[in-house]
């Protein structure tokens, strides 16, 4: 009888101590939590994540050199490859997945003649040409991006035919590239708003 009287108020002692540790933490969580949002890492690690960039110097220097957005190089990127070098079953190759046949075209329009196909990998020979791709199409198009981006996904052949300049995005008749050209659009306004610093633009 005198041993249970002794063990209970023990036992009892010992469960009031969870209630105090599980306070201790969550006061600790809020405070980590709270100097993390205070210094931006919370935002940035999202950001970093949800909305890759890389080579940025590279995305910097090509637009610049050809003329081209730098926010929509860096969404094409993101939309083709997020910033990996892949090679998609097609054999489109590197960051802004460039088919060997288009960079032979590419190798061709702009002089050159020492094109391998492995060059695909290096991200700032695969960014010049993917760069140089965009800037033919949207002057083929006559500016319009939506019809350039159709090309760049389904071909110029396909994009001619559905309208070419002027061409909107919903008169795209193949869901895939119809969601391909909304994605890189709704991408190009994202970095332009989050990495304007980083990608050039005055006053990021």
């Amino acid at each position: 009888m005198s041993t249970r009287a002794r063990a209970r108020p023990q036992a009892r002692r010992q469960r009031s101590r969870w209630p105090i540790f599980l306070g201790i933490a969550v006061v600790l969580g809020v405070i980590v939590g709270g100097i993390m949002v205070v210094n931006g890492t919370v935002d940035k690690a999202i950001d970093e994540f949800t909305l890759p960039l890389d080579h940025e110097d590279i995305i910097r220097q090509q637009a610049d050199e050809k003329g081209v957005d730098a926010a929509l190089i860096a969404a094409v990127i993101d939309t083709e490859s997020k910033f990996s070098d892949a090679t998609s079953s097609a054999g489109a190759r590197g960051l802004m997945q460039i088919t060997p046949e288009a960079a032979q075209f590419i190798e061709k329009q702009s002089g050159g003649s020492t094109f391998k196909l492995s060059d695909l990998s290096d991200p700032e020979i695969n960014i010049r040409y993917g760069t140089f791709l965009l800037k033919e199409l949207i002057e083929r198009y006559d500016g319009d991006v939506a019809a350039a981006l159709a090309a760049y996904n389904a071909g110029p052949g396909n994009a001619d035919e559905w309208g070419g300049a002027g061409l909107s995005v919903e008169e795209i008749p193949f869901p895939e590239t119809r969601a391909y050209v909304e994605l890189v659009l709704e991408r190009q306004k994202e970095y332009r708003e989050k990495y304007a610093s980083e990608l050039g633009y005055r006053g990021g």
